[in-house]
This record gives C-alpha cells, sequence and structure tokens, in this order.
C-alpha cells in the first residue's frame, strides 16, 4: 500500500507502508537479490522487518565492537566472526531470518556448512546494540527469540542505561549495571569486552 503524506507546495512525498507485510521465505530472499543495499530481517510469522541506518555514534559504538571480537578470534583461531549484515535462517527451530549487530560461530559448528547462503545454524555468540532508535522492548524479544534458537551466550548492550542485559540458554537474564567489561565466559574462552569507549 502507497500512502502519500500531505501536499507541499513543491510536490506530495510518496512513502511506502509495509507495517504488517508478510511474505514467503522465497519472496524474502528475492526481494534480498534485488535490493542487496537495505537492511532486512524476515520475522518467525513472516513479517517484513525493516532496519534504518544508524547514526554516527552506533556505528562507531558498532565497530568497537566487532573489532574487540575480531582481534581476540585472530588470536585464537577458535571461530568466524560475522558482522550486521549477516543473516541467519532459523527455518530449522521455527524461527525467521535474523541479523545480529556482532555474532561468532566456533569452527567445529561449521564444519560442512555452506556459508554463500543465509547461515543455516545458530550462532553461538550474539551481540545486540541499542541504537537511539530502537525499542528495548523489541530488541528484548529478539534476544529471547536467540536464546530459544540455541544462541549459547548474548548481550544486548545499552547504551542508554548503561546496562548489558546477558542471555544465556536455560537460565534468567542477568542484569549488568555500568559494567567497564564483560566476559565471554566459557563460550569465547579469553575474551572480555572492553565498554569504555561504548559508554562514552
Amino acid at each position: 500500500m502507497i500512502l502519500v503524506q500531505p501536499q507541499t507546495k513543491e510536490r506530495s512525498i510518496p512513502c511506502l507502508d509495509l507495517s504488517g507485510l508478510q511474505i514467503t521465505r522465497g519472496q524474502f530472499q528475492q526481494l534480498c537479490q534485488v535490493n542487496p543495499d537495505l537492511q532486512l530481517e524476515l520475522g518467525r510469522n513472516g513479517e517484513l522487518i525493516l532496519m534504518a541506518p544508524t547514526f554516527g555514534i552506533s556505528g562507531e559504538r558498532n565497530a568497537s565492537l566487532i573489532i574487540q571480537v575480531g582481534i581476540w578470534n585472530d588470536r585464537t583461531n577458535l571461530g568466524k566472526v560475522f558482522d550486521s549484515n549477516t543473516g541467519y535462517d532459523f527455518a530449522a527451530v521455527g524461527g525467521g531470518i535474523l541479523a545480529p549487530d556482532v555474532s561468532w560461530i566456533a569452527l567445529d559448528q561449521l564444519v560442512g556448512v555452506d556459508l554463500n547462503q543465509f547461515c543455516p545454524i545458530s550462532p553461538d555468540f550474539v551481540i545486540e546494540l541499542r541504537s537511539s532508535t530502537d525499542r528495548l522492548a523489541t530488541l528484548q524479544a529478539k534476544m529471547l527469540e536467540y536464546r530459544e534458537y540455541g544462541v549459547k551466550l548474548g548481550w544486548l548492550i545499552n547504551p542508554q542505561d548503561l546496562i548489558v542485559e546477558v542471555y544465556r540458554i536455560d537460565k534468567d537474564v542477568e542484569i549488568l549495571a555500568s559494567p567497564k567489561e564483560v566476559s565471554g565466559e566459557d563460550i569465547l574462552p579469553g575474551f572480555v569486552l572492553n565498554l569504555a569507549k561504548i559508554w562514552q
């Protein structure tokens, strides 16, 4: 459905209302192929999710996160790190196609996995970074989905409130208030995320 915003002296500005639009997995893949520059996700019930570009501060924070995880991974060579454009197809566990801000998969999980498609397996670890335009409840629901789909460790980093929510399988969510760092525990052994740049 095309909606038209109020008339201005210059011209009317059309906008596309995609709220509530449901599509199939096949249609989603076609949409991604035709629009490679769009950041899209597919909800578990087939709803199309569009993600707007972030402001500069969120882009800088996200870059810091992926650099830190990447440096640790280059040193340990325990897995592969993926950025926010990487889609995970959770069809096998009844989910949609989601793209965490940062994700990591251990090497033994990747044996025989074709990466020339949306990743057909659950990552071992994910980070979601709340930007100024993100609704906290939406991100919290997404983190619970990741846990349901088998993600072993997940961090929801909320710079607005200086909080990190830690999600683990079969455990309650742990809330860390103003932590200076967060440990990767036994999922990312030896990794410690420095939050100094994130809280700036």
